[in-house]
């Protein structure tokens, strides 16, 4: 059988939880398959799954952080039992291939979105296309972000980018500070789109890819699209499941 495991972020209050949690562990004999208990943040776990992508484990968040959305709430009370009952969720990560300025390919998964930046004081010159379709020949912007589901209560939230319901299939692509189309608001394309987005300056106006926290610079090509090869595997407690803190974000943002 192979046992669970522990992995907690380096600040007292991660370390504070761990404590408690191995105390009941210890005195309920307390055992589960194929898991690993994260104890931090969002950046924490978005870490830890990505060091653990090919260990098809079960990932079950507490948070120690600030916001938390990936992670479940801790109860000394009811740990255990929210362990036991948890609900299973899956997801897949965006595969982020980017070619720089010198031809060099690097390739990062990413999560909740890939962004692209401009990298000086000049605006990103960008051309986005989703399969052979055009859909902005010239996207004169900060940047512009491609979100997952699970990523579109972080980041894409804050720049006006639509929140996807977990399991719509879907993508999104949100401008950064749109400045010609000044209008243009983005698109939600199928999650079977690979993206492609071309720095149409790359000299004059140069541009960095970001992939969650990874970041590559001088990017002249970047493809996004879903990896369904990758599977993260997130328990949840019943009653705060990842696509019921989703649905509330959308109603927040409705009435907002």
């Amino acid at each position: 059988m192979s046992k669970f495991q522990i992995i907690s972020d380096k600040n007292k209050k991660s370390s504070q939880i761990k404590n408690l949690l191995l105390k009941k562990i210890k005195l309920h004999k307390f055992k589960k398959e194929n898991l690993i208990i994260v104890i931090g943040g969002d950046g924490f776990m978005l870490q830890t799954l990505k060091k653990n992508k090919n260990s098809n484990k079960q990932f079950y968040g507490i948070n120690s952080g600030n916001y938390g959305f990936l992670m479940n709430k801790f109860s000394s009370k009811d740990i255990l039992k929210n362990l036991v009952k948890a609900n299973l969720v899956s997801i897949s990560p965006l595969e982020m291939i980017v070619k720089n300025k010198n031809n060099q390919t690097k390739r990062s998964i990413a999560i909740n979105e890939v962004s692209v930046l401009r990298q000086s004081r000049q605006a990103a010159s960008l051309s986005i296309k989703h399969g052979s379709r055009q859909i902005i020949k010239n996207l004169v912007s900060d940047g512009v972000l491609v979100s997952t589901p699970a990523g579109s209560t972080a980041y894409n939230l804050s720049v006006h980018g639509p929140i996807l319901s977990l399991h719509s299939k879907k993508l999104s692509i949100s401008p950064i500070s749109a400045f010609r189309p000044r209008r243009w608001k983005g698109k939600i394309v199928n999650d079977k789109s690979k993206i492609t987005i071309i720095n149409l300056n790359p000299n004059k106006r140069p541009i960095s890819a970001v992939a969650d926290n990874l970041e590559v610079r001088n990017a002249k090509l970047i493809i996004v699209k879903i990896n369904n090869n990758i599977k993260f595997n997130l328990l949840y407690d019943k009653n705060r499941s990842l696509q019921k803190k989703i649905k509330i974000e959308q109603l927040r943002k409705e009435t907002s």
